[in-house]
């Protein structure tokens, strides 16, 4: 191989395909039949074809996942090497840039190598909706403790220390929803991750069984699209990409803390959504099993044009 050859970096378009029903925030991902972990939707980019990232990425997801993409927000360029774990000679660098898409499902899969997987399977410690999760206590403090005690100085420790109180809300810190990639990032620098492991970076010994993994540095993009998604919300109507055109307060209201991994006050949520002009009833009540039947409501677009920042400011109830 020349030298040329042996530097040789590939464009990669990796996908955060997202979607909520019945409670259940749900990532597409690949299903590898040959043991190997799943992936998000992934593919080239093709400079000759493609007219933009964009449009690249849109065209290679409609055809191998069968989706029609609404919203696409691009995230960051993921180049780390290591990151598709190649061994010398075994082709070029890929360097990724990674999407957050948005949508709504559709039935059953028209892509049998596609499925629907809730994305706190991937990240349990990020589903505060019932309680504070038990991994937390029972792994994450303690192994987070041990890592900070590693450390060479009681400088670097308590810095280290710091860094663990605020991304997971230890000694009475807030639990920040937003900090989903800076948990990821700790865990992984901490070895506790497959990942970390599988790149070589820290002894497999160490490993605690924290979600499942996915292919390559797939679970840090997904890492990042949540993120974003969670803190986009609160400045932009962008839940509304996944809600149908129809639905009941109820129902938002349960979107929005899948997404976030957290509970909302039932009446300060309807206020704040009502307040803000970001719905309007439609005259129709929904027809439930059980139950009283409920207002229904849609999204109002023209709060786009009234308000910069029109989005679903939260009132977290911990």
């Amino acid at each position: 191989m020349s030298d040329a050859e042996a530097h040789v970096v590939a464009i990669g378009l990796s996908a955060a395909i997202v979607s909520v029903t019945e409670e259940r925030p749900s990532v597409l991902v690949v299903a590898n039949t040959n043991g190997e972990e799943d992936s998000l939707p992934f593919g080239p980019f093709d400079p000759i074809n493609h007219r933009t990232l964009e449009s690249g990425l849109r065209s290679w997801v409609g055809e191998q996942a069968k989706l029609d993409l609404g919203y696409v927000e691009q995230l960051y360029t993921f180049g780390d090497r290591g990151r598709h774990t190649l061994k010398p000679g075994e082709g070029p660098r890929v360097v990724s840039v990674g999407y957050l898409a948005l949508t709504r499902q559709c039935g059953a899969r028209d892509a049998p190598d596609t499925k629907w997987c809730d994305w706190y399977r991937f990240f349990p410690w990020e589903d505060w909706r019932q309680e504070r999760p038990a991994i937390i206590a029972a792994l994450i403090e303690p192994a987070l403790h041990a890592f900070c005690a590693r450390a060479e100085t009681r400088n670097a420790i308590d810095r280290q220390y710091d860094r663990v109180r605020l991304c997971f809300g230890l000694d009475g810190m807030a639990w920040d929803e937003e900090k989903v990639l800076e948990r990821y990032e700790l865990l992984y620098e901490a070895g506790l991750l497959r990942e970390s492991a599988r790149d070589g970076r820290a002894d497999p010994k160490g490993v605690l069984p924290l979600g499942h993994e996915m292919m390559f540095d797939h679970r840090r993009i997904l890492a990042t699209a949540i993120a974003r998604l969670r803190g986009k919300m609160k400045y932009r109507p962008v839940v509304f990409e996944v809600m149908p055109p129809e639905f009941t307060l109820l129902e938002l209201q349960r979107t929005v803390e899948a997404i976030t991994g957290v509970r909302l006050h039932k009446q300060n949520f309807r206020r704040l959504v009502e307040g803000q002009g970001l719905v309007e009833g439609i005259g129709r009540f929904s027809s439930p099993a059980r139950g009283r039947p409920a207002e229904m409501f849609r999204f109002r677009r023209e709060v786009l044009r009234e308000r910069p920042s029109p989005g679903v400011r939260l009132g977290i109830r911990r």
